[in-house]
């Protein structure tokens, strides 16, 4: 089962009280009609319900997810909107990819789809701070819709090269694939499983592949971003951000007395060490790229620990 939540729990010198330091997910979902959820109501977009799930089943904090996806888009068309919305690394600690019917409905070969799946790949990995934090969708088969049915042989075999394609492109750079492609091929046996404009994915099919997704045990955890603070009553609070790590590192909180900020680099030598009063601020500009541990004392007791990334 995806896990997207790391919760932190440590003693805490105020009464015996517990700190409780959660990861809020947010999500970015890049892709074309698929993903935008066309002809279906926005609360069954694929995205939305995955959130919901979990909301809901997982008990995480999560933004909504932001979709960044047009009908008809190919893959120079999605590029061209990324490069519009001006993200920055760390914007998103999820991040989805589900690109290329477009290339293929547009008659564009394989061999062009392929250098341009990967430089988007590459940027989602980017975004995301992480591959383990990505995840590609194999191309749905629209050959399998009332819409498509007349040429369903054709556009099965073109989609079949699509989705090899993207498939070892997700392996190459290790990042997690998910074939929802089966799911799709139901379309004519299911008919409930497509739309009214008989042509895209119904939301109930939408809830097909967000199963598929949430079956998924490679994909293992999003690492510690310490992003948010979940507070209950009497409870000290803290927050740890942004990570990555850019020219400096906020330490917000209600603890009254100086606290102890400590990095540790891979090597486990210590990277920085400083005495801050929250909310404080620390210079970060002069570290060098990689991943730390950090280490928060106050009173000789460990408020909170987790990763950092500096890139």
């Amino acid at each position: 089962m995806i896990r997207l939540l790391i919760l932190l729990i440590v003693a805490s010198p105020l009464a015996g009280q517990t700190l409780i330091v959660e990861e809020r997910v947010k999500m970015l979902a890049l892709g074309d009609s698929y993903t935008i959820g066309q002809s279906v109501e926005p609360n069954l977009r694929w995205p939305v319900q995955l959130i919901n799930r979990f909301r809901e089943n997982k008990n995480l904090a999560c933004n909504e997810p932001r979709i960044i996806a047009t009908t008809g888009w190919r893959t120079d068309q999605l590029k061209a909107a990324i490069q519009t919305a001006a993200i920055q690394p760390g914007d998103f600690n999820l991040v989805s990819l589900l690109i290329g019917v477009n290339n293929q409905y547009q008659s564009k070969s394989v061999e062009s789809y392929a250098p341009e799946f990967e430089e988007l790949l590459k940027t989602a990995i980017n975004i995301a701070g992480s591959k383990e934090r990505v995840f590609v969708l194999s191309i749905p088969d629209y050959g399998y819709t009332p819409f498509g049915q007349s040429t369903q042989a054709k556009i099965s075999a073109e989609l079949d090269a699509y989705n090899a394609v993207n498939k070892a492109i997700s392996e190459k750079l290790g990042v997690m694939y998910i074939n929802i492609t089966d799911i799709s091929r139901l379309g004519l046996q299911q008919p409930e499983l497509v739309a009214s404009d008989q042509l895209h994915p119904s939301g109930k099919m939408y809830e097909y592949w967000v199963n598929r997704i949430l079956s998924q045990e490679a994909i293992q955890y999003i690492k510690s971003t310490i992003t948010n603070v979940k507070k209950k009553k009497g409870e000290a609070s803290l927050e740890i951000f942004p990570n990555p790590l850019g020219k400096q590192l906020n330490l917000n909180g209600d603890y009254t007395k100086p606290v102890s900020f400590t990095l540790l680099n891979a090597e486990g030598k210590t990277a920085l060490q400083e005495l801050v009063y929250l909310p404080g601020v620390i210079d970060t500009e002069h570290l060098r790229a990689g991943a730390y541990h950090y280490i928060v004392n106050g009173d000789n007791k460990t408020l909170a620990s987790g990763h950092l990334v500096k890139q």
